[in-house]
């Protein structure tokens, strides 16, 4: 795999990761554009680990606040963490939905609904869903207000970025809004709660290589960069969002969506793009 084409899926993993924007879009779309072909099933795995990586570095102390107090234990950490000792507990019943989700649609969603026309039309229909969330919401909650209904909403929510172009932190984020949390904890949760879904598809993967006789050695290097260079960008990408979202919305997120799933669409339609 050459380099330069790893580091730019690096690159684009980690950017569209953690943005309201979908990664899987952006992954489908920019290997057409250049005529490169399908990545494999091991560079797969670096974007898992190296955004996996990211997201457990920057919410480090958030994840150990929240085990620790999941256990039992006392942590002078975080004030909104620190007054919601069953956090750990919400995040687990939230992960429930997109694990047996995942395992039903997994067929679908890596084949059929790769479709470049329902890339297309998720991104427009999820932007309508964000436009609604920054409109209705009254964003008077942090993570300390977090309850087992809001758990369980923003959990089926994240079940609909099983959908290619719907995208988990959107969709989740989006789910946080109309539950009437302010967009940082909204982002934070879904982060947080993205972290066992990202986890749990980086093993299965790790699996399935494993099954088909373990990393290429021609891989290598690809693999080790693909991981450095999605990491870090993912890692930069979230601090980045998070103070984004101390002093603006969405709107830009949701006008981006609307023109890239405006651009999927017509490819698709006149250019027969992925080979509709």
């Amino acid at each position: 795999m050459p380099l330069i084409q790893v580091i730019v899926l690096g690159i684009v993993q980690g950017l569209t990761e953690f943005l309201p924007i979908s990664s899987t879009a952006h992954l489908v779309l920019v290997p057409w554009l250049f005529g490169w072909p399908p990545h494999s099933l091991a560079f797969d795995i670096a974007l898992h680990v190296g955004t996996l990586a990211a997201i457990l570095i920057y919410f480090f102390r958030d994840w150990v606040q929240v085990l620790a107090q999941g256990f039992g234990a006392r942590f002078d950490g975080d004030p909104a963490l620190g007054r919601n000792r069953m956090l750990l507990w919400l995040l687990a019943a939230a992960t429930i939905p997109i694990g047996a989700f995942g395992y039903i649609f997994k067929e679908q969603a890596e084949t059929t609904w790769r479709s470049p026309t329902v890339i297309g039309i998720m991104m427009i229909l999820i932007a309508g869903v964000l436009w609604l969330a920054e409109r209705s919401g009254r964003r008077q909650k942090d993570l300390s207000h977090l309850n087992t209904a809001d758990a369980l909403l923003i959990g089926f929510a994240q079940t609909l970025a099983i959908v290619p172009g719907t995208s988990r932190s959107g969709i989740t984020i989006a789910a946080g809004l109309f539950r009437n949390f302010d967009r940082q904890s909204a982002a934070r949760f879904s982060f947080l709660l993205s972290t066992p879904a990202i986890g749990a598809a980086a093993l299965k993967d790790f699996y399935d290589l494993y099954k088909e006789g373990g990393l290429p050695p021609d891989m290598r290097a690809a693999f080790l960069v693909g991981i450095l260079v999605s990491g870090l960008t993912g890692y930069l990408v979230i601090g980045l969002f998070m103070n984004y979202l101390r002093r603006r919305n969405f709107n830009f997120f949701i006008a981006y969506r609307l023109i890239f799933g405006i651009i999927v669409i017509a490819l698709a339609q006149f250019f027969r793009f992925g080979g509709e």
